[in-house]
């Protein structure tokens, strides 16, 4: 049931506070815009700054406000392993379909520690995990051969991957099967990504432009590339745009612009350059979101 255009949602901020009742509108938008499924407090969410109540509030929220009407991955990454298997314990009693777990960052552990991160989240409870492999973010990168092992496993079912190594989906099937749920996790090469195996793209950029991301999704699942590369024309420039900065900025703008929710986020991140804000803007007019 992962798959599709799944929004890496946001965490919305009011006065410093997270503000739950823009984040229930915002789910009740993204399922009636055609999201496939929702991830709430993976670093788009800024989880790095929120706390640890917050973080499960925030879990727990997106699944009730959910209702069970699409699958929510819920982020519950850590460098520090008896953390995220809190994470994972509270998000499974909750009622999340998935985890989303980032490779430890910053410790730089091998992949043998890789493995046993992994094994030891798989075996702390029932819920599934797809692993986010990002090493531009992590500095550790999980080569295909690790992933294969963890892939024995039944209950790691997926990646997210934003190595931006288009290659690596072929290499992927080849060491952990064609069942193996592959997600992009980078906005630009999506389209891409789905043609050497991929089911889908944990979204930054579906945030602000659900419906449009939704229909690139579902226009590859049908086969029909050629109408999907029309629908990636219209939204590279907003990627572009919305990753000029860290993309969390970028696209909280963005929504802002939209009446969606504030444009705040915490320290340390800042809001836009005034120069980054006009190219957000020619991007959301690019894409046919703003006059």
């Amino acid at each position: 049931m992962i798959k599709g255009s799944l929004p890496a949602l946001v965490t919305p901020f009011k006065n410093g506070a997270v503000d739950f009742d823009t984040l229930k509108k915002l789910v009740e938008w993204h399922i009636g815009e055609g999201s496939h499924g929702l991830v709430p407090v993976g670093t788009t969410g800024e989880s790095p700054t929120l706390s640890h109540e917050e973080h499960e509030a925030v879990v727990e929220a997106v699944v009730q406000a959910t209702n069970g009407r699409v699958p929510v991955v819920a982020g519950a990454g850590s460098n520090n392993t008896v953390e995220s298997m809190r994470f994972m314990q509270h998000a499974h009693k909750v009622g999340a379909d998935a985890a989303l777990v980032v490779t430890p960052y910053y410790n730089k552990p091998t992949q043998r520690g890789l493995i046993a991160h992994f094994r030891a989240l798989h075996d702390c409870c029932d819920l599934p995990i797809i692993i986010y492999n990002i090493p531009g973010r992590s500095v550790v990168d999980m080569i295909p051969a690790t992933m294969g092992e963890l892939a024995k496993l039944p209950r790691i079912i997926g990646v997210k991957d934003a190595t931006g190594d288009l290659a690596r989906v072929c290499q992927q099937r080849i060491t952990c099967g064609t069942d193996f749920i592959q997600i992009s996790g980078e906005d630009a090469t999506a389209h891409g990504f789905n043609a050497q195996g991929g089911v889908g793209c944990i979204s930054v950029t579906a945030n602000v432009a659900p419906r449009l991301c939704a229909e690139l999704q579902e226009t590859m699942q049908a086969g029909d590339y050629a109408k999907a590369l029309e629908i990636q024309d219209k939204l590279m420039p907003l990627h572009q745009a919305i990753f000029t900065e860290p993309g969390l900025v970028g696209v909280k703008y963005a929504m802002s612009r939209l009446g969606l929710c504030s444009e705040e986020v915490r320290s340390p991140l800042t809001g836009l350059l005034d120069e980054t804000k006009v190219l957000v803007e020619q991007g959301l007019r690019h894409a046919g979101l703003l006059n």
